[in-house]
């Protein structure tokens, strides 16, 4: 019988996450690569890697997710957000993610364009005559 898996939806901006958890050494495989060849930033990496790190599982845990939409950024937060969530699936300290910020849904997402101006607030440039 194969290990159980661990499910999570991570969001943020425009990107969106499912992020899968098996018990494992710590591999983190995304959109089918090891995350430092998909990632350009290795702060990014660092970043996606927050959930693991503040229940010290960094060792138990494989990673693998696809994640679509978004840029880099987005697309690290909403995994890192989806680990966060598998691993209240698996049975982890709560309290510890929830202390540090990770099980939060950053709301934040472009706003849209508005007409008669040249960006979603910036009018266009006033002229006396």
């Amino acid at each position: 019988m194969a290990d159980k898996k661990y499910y999570g939806t991570g969001r943020r901006k425009s990107a969106v996450a499912r992020v899968y958890l098996t018990a494992g050494k710590g591999k983190i495989v995304v959109n089918g690569k090891p995350v430092d060849e998909y990632m350009p930033f290795p702060t990014l990496v660092l970043d996606l890697k927050q959930p693991l790190a503040a229940i010290n599982g960094a060792d138990r845990y494989d990673v693998e997710c696809t994640v679509i939409g978004g840029g880099f950024t987005g697309q690290a937060e909403a995994i890192r957000l989806g680990i966060a969530r598998a691993l209240l699936e698996a049975g982890e300290d709560r309290a510890a993610l929830k202390v540090a910020g990770l099980l939060t849904r950053d709301a934040r997402v472009k706003e849209r364009k508005k007409y008669g101006l040249k960006g979603a607030r910036r009018a266009p440039q006033f002229s006396k005559r």
